[in-house]
């Protein structure tokens, strides 16, 4: 009988799971950085870190794309939920050759867990002025549509119908909502934001300035706003946002339909 959840998997014997959990990789990202089959250099090192011991119903993965890169080029953390279910919570690609930044730590090397217990600030502004959104260290690759697919198929392949993940961020949720996410729970939440930010909103009048983060112009970019929700301007943190995806089909959630990038 095959496995129905994750916690299924991790008692499958080490060959086996191997096969199933690489399935979240996706081959364009082995073609790209010529990744070997087996995941090992030219030297025999290897290049894939996957800890998902058999008690367990947690599985992380971390791939780079040379020995010794401080920085994955894909890490993901897939948790079951209590029915079952498989729960991204998170799932992260990194061009290893775009500039990094250290949102992820302090100048002292202490981590900053995501900007929620300490923010780096002078590497966030620099991060925002570069073009990119909260929690990058670097640029991604654009391969969200692969990633979908692939959760897709593990879903399909567990004998589920749906996936959950959990946006960290406010430009994760309406990413994935454009991908045909709907909302487990937050979107009283999401709509909210919403009319905070139109003409004559709440959160559009906190938009004074006051921190790098908080321009104006904020209100018109979803990357901007989550810069401005990330620096507080809620007046608490950007949470309790869980989504899911049903495999095949849209939810047609918009919580901010024709707002920009």
């Amino acid at each position: 009988m095959p496995p129905a959840s994750i916690a299924g998997i991790n008692r499958l014997p080490e060959a086996a799971k191997w096969k199933v959990y690489t399935h979240f990789i996706p081959p364009s990202l082995l073609t790209r950085f010529s990744i070997s089959p087996d995941f090992r250099d030219a030297q025999g090192r290897p290049l894939l870190s996957l800890v998902c011991p058999p008690e367990s119903g947690v599985v992380e993965m971390s791939l780079y794309h040379e020995y010794g890169f401080p920085d994955p080029i894909l890490y993901t953390q897939v948790a079951d939920t209590l029915t079952g279910h498989p729960h991204v919570m998170l799932y992260v690609v990194n061009d290893p050759a775009a500039p990094r930044f250290d949102v992820d730590r302090m100048p002292d090397g202490q981590p900053t867990n995501f900007g929620i217990f300490r923010r780096n600030l002078a590497a966030e502004e620099a991060a925002m002025r570069a073009g990119l959104a909260p929690g990058q260290i670097r640029r991604g690759l654009r391969l969200l549509d692969n990633i979908i697919a692939i959760f897709e198929e593990l879903v399909t392949l567990l004998g589920r119908e749906r996936f959950y993940a959990e946006p960290l961020y406010y430009h994760n949720a309406v990413i994935l909502e454009r991908h045909g996410f709907g909302y487990q729970q937050g979107r009283a939440l999401m709509e909210d934001i919403q009319r905070g930010f139109a003409p004559g909103g709440w959160l559009r009048a906190r938009l004074d300035g006051s921190t790098p983060f908080r321009q104006p112009q904020a209100a018109e970019s979803i990357r901007l706003r989550s810069w401005a929700l990330h620096d507080g301007l809620l007046g608490r943190p950007f949470s309790g946002v869980t989504m899911y995806k049903v495999a095949g089909k849209s939810a047609g959630a918009r919580t901010c339909p024709d707002l920009p990038w």
